[in-house]
C-alpha cells in the first residue's frame, strides 16, 4: 500500500523516527483540501508512542477540518534542527513523514489530557496552564492520527 523509500540507505530506524518525533515540537499536516488542492498547515503536535498516534489541537472550524471531513487521509511531516559535521557547511537534517487517518477526538477527559500535555510541551507554568484551559479549552478541538505508516531519513543539504 505505501511506497518502500527509494533513497533506503538514507532511511532511519523507527527508534529515530520516534526520537524526532518526540523532541521536535511541530510539523506540517497536510490534507486533500478545496478543489484537491493539497493545504498544508503547520501545527504543535504530540506523540504517544504506547499508541501510535499523533495529537494536534486546533479550532473547532476552519479549512483543516472541512478538508478532513471528506477525506481523513493525511501526512504529517516534521524535521529536526540538524547537526554539522566538522569542517562541513551544509547541515544533516532528519526528517519524518507519517501517513495515517485522523479524527477529531470526542472525549472531553481524552481532550483535557491531549490539551494538558500539549501545553507543558512548552511551558511549566502551571498558572498559565490553567488560564489557558479555564478560557481556551472549550474553544479548542483536538485531532487524533492514527500512524499507519512511517518512515525517516538522514539527509545531508548539500
Amino acid at each position: 500500500m505505501f511506497r518502500p523509500m527509494r533513497r533506503f540507505k538514507q532511511q532511519v530506524s523507527q527508534e529515530e523516527c520516534i526520537r524526532v518525533l518526540r523532541t521536535v515540537p511541530r510539523g506540517v499536516l497536510s490534507v486533500i483540501g478545496d478543489d484537491g488542492y493539497p493545504y498544508g498547515v503547520p501545527l504543535d503536535h504530540l506523540y504517544c508512542e504506547e499508541e501510535g498516534k499523533i495529537y494536534f489541537h486546533c479550532s473547532k472550524e476552519g479549512h483543516k477540518l472541512d478538508a478532513i471531513t471528506k477525506c481523513d487521509k493525511v501526512s504529517y511531516c516534521v524535521m529536526d534542527e540538524g547537526f554539522r559535521r566538522e569542517g562541513e557547511w551544509a547541515l544533516n537534517i532528519t526528517s519524518v513523514i507519517s501517513f495515517g487517518r485522523i479524527s477529531v477526538v470526542t472525549d472531553e477527559d481524552k481532550k483535557l489530557k491531549i490539551c494538558t500535555n500539549l501545553c507543558r510541551k512548552f511551558t511549566d507554568d502551571e498558572a498559565y496552564l490553567e488560564r489557558e484551559i479555564k478560557n481556551a479549552f472549550p474553544r479548542v478541538c483536538c485531532l487524533e492520527l492514527t500512524v499507519e505508516h512511517m518512515t525517516g531519513k538522514l539527509v545531508n543539504e548539500s
